[in-house]
């Protein structure tokens, strides 16, 4: 097992591809992007949302791994390194704060997806119907005990990993289902395209139409890309503390974001031309996952198995992003607390199994939590809402600026070029001007539009 000073690190190129690609790619591409896209508009919506990854996704992204890899430490021991005994590391707190709050809120939907793929074992797809594939989410999203019963079990699935450490963990596994994934996504979005409607879907989706796009959908676009890149809450620092030394780390960033944007696309393309083959409302919400592909298999050939097998794949893709996650936290307890790696993975399951029941149990009007609310929003929402909208622009923020203007060109510069092996220097200066003066101008707008200090 290589390790460095005691500490894993990540096998291989492609583990390493692999793992960073798992923690962005997850119910983010396969769930929350093709609602989103439906709530604000379509087309013009992944416009917005592509020009986010790319001036501020992949950015903030390579701040991340230049912070993980330069210190080889958890969020928190990375920025205390880098700059010693300065305020600096609220940065690390925050990342731990929001990876708890996506964690409280993204368990429930992964355990919606579990249920689904119980559900889809047991035959509960056969034959089905518009009106009974709605009828089958309300049912699984709004008891009392199903939903948190699944949640439960989602833990108890990503803590045996982290258990299992770095390698044996986070990257057998992600290296073993990310390209299955990607197989049954595909087949799922030619399916689609052979319906009727399909045309329809597609140019929903890809033609943009900015008379449907608001200041409101522009936000959510840029939550989205950070939500989706797994980027503003230090999952990457995290990861990235376990890189060999020879990853390009530019060429990797550049690769992830790609890849995961891809995915969301075939989700997209899966999802869309079902929406309107089956007049499917686009604004449906966070269950037009589970309305339309159950649908578009009860259409194909062997539908059932793929079925079992698409829902199997989207947990596992929910397991490791969750994973991503909560390796923030566990390396924080593990390295700062000195807590052992068994009693931090107890301790966080518990807290979030029990913060996280608050969210699954508002998730749905018939919920019994749902008409608690604070400030006009449920527990679900707020933990969604916060840490997409507020949370992860703010910590991308602050990294934008830390590494920007804390850190020295010539720094950053040789270790991202691997000590000089590499020949970045044009790429490094592209990102460096981008990361001083338009990632944190961006950033900040949006940041004060969504605290209410300015309108746009």
């Amino acid at each position: 097992m290589a390790k460095e000073k005691g500490r894993e690190k990540f096998s291989s190129k492609i583990g390493i591809f692999f793992a960073t690609l798992a923690a962005a790619v997850g119910l983010g591409n396969i769930w929350k992007f093709p609602y989103l896209v439906g709530e604000n508009g379509g087309g013009a919506f992944l416009l917005v949302y592509l020009i986010c990854v790319f001036f501020l996704g992949i950015p903030v992204m390579i701040s991340e791994f230049y912070i993980g890899r330069k210190t080889k430490k958890n969020v928190i021991g990375a920025i205390e390194k880098l700059n010693p005994n300065s305020k600096w590391k609220i940065i690390g707190y925050m990342g731990i704060i929001t990876s708890y709050f996506i964690m409280f809120f993204y368990t429930a939907v992964a355990g919606w997806v579990y249920s689904y793929f119980f559900k889809s074992l047991t035959g509960k797809f056969n034959n089905i119907d518009l009106n009974s594939a709605k009828d089958v989410f309300s049912s699984t999203v709004a008891s009392n005990i199903s939903p948190v019963f699944w949640q439960i079990i989602v833990l108890i699935v990503v803590s045996s990993i982290i258990l299992l450490g770095v390698q044996k963990g986070i990257e057998k596994v992600t290296k073993t289902l990310m390209p299955l994934l990607f197989i049954l996504i595909i087949i799922c979005g030619v399916r689609a395209l052979t319906l009727p409607g399909a045309r329809e879907g597609l140019n929903f989706l890809l033609n943009p139409d900015f008379s449907k796009l608001t200041a409101t959908g522009i936000l959510i676009a840029l939550g989205l890309a950070f939500f989706k890149l797994a980027v503003g809450l230090g999952a990457m620092v995290t990861y990235s503390s376990y890189f060999t030394e020879d990853t390009n780390m530019i060429s990797n960033s550049i690769k992830v974001a790609f890849s995961d944007t891809l995915v969301s696309l075939l989700a997209g393309i899966a999802i869309f031309p079902v929406v309107f083959s089956f007049n499917i409302k686009p604004t449906e919400g966070p269950g037009l996952l589970f309305m339309s592909i159950p649908l578009v298999f009860s259409k194909i050939p062997l539908g059932k198995v793929l079925l079992v097998i698409f829902f199997l794949l989207t947990a596992m893709a929910s397991t490791m992003s969750i994973l991503s996650m909560i390796q923030v936290q566990i390396a924080y307890y593990t390295e700062e607390m000195n807590i052992t790696r068994k009693k931090a993975v107890i301790f966080n399951f518990i807290l979030v199994a029990l913060v996280g029941s608050l969210a699954t149990l508002s998730a749905d009007p018939s919920s019994i939590l749902y008409n608690v609310k604070i400030l006009g929003f449920t527990f679900f929402d707020i933990f969604d809402k916060t840490s997409s909208n507020v949370l992860l622009p703010l910590g991308g923020l602050l990294i934008a600026v830390f590494v920007g203007y804390k850190n020295k060109k010539e720094d950053i510069l040789y270790e991202l070029s691997n000590k000089g092996t590499l020949k970045v220097e044009k790429m490094v200066s592209i990102y460096y001007f981008i990361i001083r003066y338009i990632t944190p101008i961006i950033l900040l707008v949006v940041f004060l539009n969504s605290i209410g200090i300015i309108k746009f």
